[in-house]
C-alpha cells in the first residue's frame, strides 16, 4: 500500500549557511562599522544581538533575506515580541521548530479527513504517515496540504508504492 510522511524538519547545514552568509555580509556593511552586531548559531536557536533595537531589527531582516535565499522558512519559528535589553545590547533569539506537535497533527488529520479523500492519515511521533491505494489519492493529499494555510513548513519524504 503506497505511502508517505508528512515532517517539518530544517536542514541544519543550510541554516549554518544562512548564518554564515548573512554574517559575512554583516561585516561588510558600512552602517554596521564599529558596531558590536553578532549573529551566533547554537543548535537550532539563532541568536541576535547589536546596541540598538533598530539595528536588532535590521539584523532580523538581513538574516531573513539569507535564510530565503537558502530555502529555509521563517514561517516555523519561534521569536519573542520584544527585544531584550540587557546593559548595552539588545538582543532576540530565533527558534526554529523541528517536528510537528500534537495539536498541528490532529490539524492535518482533520484537514484530510474533512476534504474525503481516499487516503487514512494517523500520527506517529512527531510525524503524519499518510496510507492511500493509489498514488494519485496521495498526490492529492499532498496538493491539499501545500495549498493549506499551515504556517508551520511541511516536507514529503519516504513515498513508498
Amino acid at each position: 500500500m503506497p505511502s508517505f510522511d508528512i515532517v517539518s524538519e530544517v536542514d541544519r547545514v543550510e541554516l549554518k549557511n544562512a548564518v554564515d552568509n548573512a554574517t559575512r555580509e554583516l561585516t561588510s556593511r558600512f552602517d554596521f562599522r564599529g558596531v558590536d552586531a553578532r549573529i551566533e548559531l547554537n543548535e537550532f536557536t539563532v541568536t541576535l544581538a547589536s546596541e540598538s533595537d533598530f539595528q536588532v531589527q535590521q539584523l532580523y531582516d538581513l538574516f531573513a533575506n539569507n535564510c530565503s535565499k537558502r530555502g529555509l522558512s521563517l514561517a516555523g519559528t519561534e521569536s519573542p515580541k520584544d527585544f531584550t535589553h540587557s546593559g548595552k545590547t539588545f538582543s532576540t533569539t530565533i527558534t526554529f521548530k523541528q517536528g510537528i506537535d500534537q495539536p498541528l497533527a490532529k490539524e492535518i488529520v482533520k484537514l484530510i479527513k474533512d476534504n474525503k479523500l481516499k487516503v487514512q492519515a494517523s500520527i506517529q511521533g512527531d510525524k503524519v504517515r499518510v496510507t492511500g491505494k493509489k498514488r494519485d489519492d496521495l498526490q492529492s493529499a499532498i496538493a491539499l496540504l501545500r495549498e493549506s494555510d499551515i504556517e508551520l513548513p511541511l516536507q514529503f519524504e519516504n513515498f513508498r508504492d
